[in-house]
């Protein structure tokens, strides 16, 4: 098989993880890693620009929509299900094989509850507990509408709580993930790979296509102050927000009509020991009605360089930014004669988005912390601080010409026509899935190839392509096997 030159763009989750799968499956091709920052995973990946949690969708209530006729539709939260279930395996793999170590650096275990308000909420937490719980992946769950029950799960929020209207549903087996120390991990396997080059304080400037349908990449190096060019057979994007202004500079034809929405966010965090110890969960609500599912509140336990934290949010805000350490001129540097129509279309669309945005900028503390009674009644204002979070970038895309300027709120990947670019676009639930992301580039990419490496993938990700919900011997297997290595069991 000749080999190949790879090059990744952005030194996050995503690219670690897709570079350690290739090395895994090729020894001998070449990888390239740029990365604008000084060090990995400083924007999207960092353990303080994201919830940290290990989406499978056991308390994320935006993954079992209700559909018109009142029934729950259970179709996304199985797919995000088996999608952790692979790259814990992965995850494992790795440990097994000692490229990387002491797993309780980058996962623990965390009881994952859903915590919602009101009659209409408890009933929705009602149906969509009956349509999960026949499934072996969550027929663990527990659900309760009584306090006593959800003050031992969480004491924390029903102390001081007047409101009885509530309920609840709990799993154990959930987790909490510094997807960044993770992500170091794996580059720091890759650095001893004398295939692999990662090279920092490297920003993409350019990219194009040369006649033999190589990429030609433009890279300032900073650390160096000199300018470089680099060829590639393959070039994958996973810059986080700035994934979408790179895919421009391709200039194929899917960066055509194409556009983002950059949104900021915060958290407010407690390290008090004496409230920390009161919530021993991450505990998601209902997003409000009429907002987008990014708006969700949750009330987290976090394990942060060394410490356990709560953070509660998310508290959102529009800015014109790409990235955390980006420009004010990003937004408006990524307007194109090819791109206005979708954006103006967006902004006609989205007129309930953006005043939510602006009403979230004006929040004061004082008003942060009154979201935060929802869930904890006794939260006082001195014990709580706000962190400025990652940024986000929804997609903005025309579906059809009769439908333009269509915000996505997902993960979705850009594939060139080629299949010598992919870019990784989007959020959640991104990290908790990128070694389904990572897998599906390789796969719609190199399928001649995959399918010589299938039977080796099939090896350290043994649930690959199969609904566990189906083959409840290998769920047990793989619980198992994770639980194992990952040192999962509380």
């Amino acid at each position: 098989m000749t080999n190949k030159k790879v090059v990744l763009i952005g030194a996050g989750i995503v690219s670690a993880t897709l570079a350690t799968l290739i090395r895994k499956v090729e020894p001998e091709w070449e990888i390239t890693i740029f990365e604008r920052r000084g060090d990995a995973s400083e924007e999207s990946s960092n353990v303080w620009n994201n919830a940290g949690t290990g989406h499978e969708a056991l308390c994320e209530l935006n993954y079992t929509p209700e559909q018109a006729d009142g029934t729950i539709n259970v179709e996304k939260a199985v797919e995000i299900y088996n999608d952790f279930q692979v790259s814990k395996q992965f995850w494992s793999e790795l440990v097994k094989e000692n490229n990387i170590s002491q797993p309780s650096e980058f996962i623990n275990p965390l009881p994952h509850m859903s915590f919602v308000h009101g009659e209409k909420n408890k009933a929705f937490l009602s149906k969509r507990y009956h349509a999960l719980r026949d499934l072996p992946a969550f027929e663990k769950m527990e659900y309760t509408e009584d306090g006593e029950t959800i003050k031992e799960w969480s004491s924390i929020l029903m102390k001081d709580r007047e409101e009885k209207e509530v309920a609840a549903t709990k799993m154990d087996g959930g987790t909490d993930v510094n997807f960044g120390a993770l992500a170091k991990k794996m580059l720091a396997f890759l650095e001893k790979d004398p295939n692999t080059t990662i090279q920092y304080n490297s920003e993409v400037t350019a990219t194009e296509q040369n006649k033999d349908e190589q990429w030609e990449v433009h890279v300032r190096n900073d650390a160096a102050n000199t300018l470089e060019n680099h060829s590639a057979d393959f070039l994958f994007i996973g810059a986080g927000g700035h994934s979408i202004p790179l895919l421009q500079k391709t200039k194929i034809k899917q960066s055509k009509h194409l556009g983002g929405f950059p949104i900021s966010g915060e958290f407010l965090y407690c390290d008090d020991p004496e409230i920390v110890k009161q919530h021993h969960a991450k505990a998601y609500g209902k997003e409000p009605e009429g907002t987008p599912p990014m708006t969700v509140p949750h009330l987290d336990k976090r394990y942060v360089d060394g410490k356990e934290v709560l953070l509660f949010g998310p508290f959102a805000a529009i800015g014109p930014k790409f990235l955390k350490k980006g420009s004010n001129m990003d937004f408006f540097k990524h307007i194109k004669v090819n791109n206005i129509g979708t954006l103006l279309a967006a902004g006609a669309k989205n007129i309930p988005l953006i005043k939510y945005s602006i009403e979230q900028i004006l929040m004061s503390k004082k008003d942060k912390v009154e979201e935060l009674r929802r869930f904890v009644p006794s939260a006082e204002m001195e014990d709580w601080d706000v962190v400025v979070a990652g940024k986000r970038v929804q997609v903005i895309k025309d579906v059809s010409k009769f439908n333009r300027g269509v915000i996505h709120f997902g993960t979705e990947v850009i594939n060139s026509d080629d299949h010598t670019l992919s870019a990784l676009l989007g959020e959640s639930p991104g990290a908790s899935t990128s070694v389904t992301v990572a897998l599906e580039v390789l796969k719609t990419n190199f399928p001649t190839q995959f399918k010589q490496w299938e039977p080796n993938i099939k090896k350290m990700i043994p649930s690959y392509g199969v609904d566990l919900n189906e083959d409840v011997n290998l769920l047990e297997e793989v619980r198992e096997l994770t639980n194992k290595y990952l040192e999962l069991k509380s």
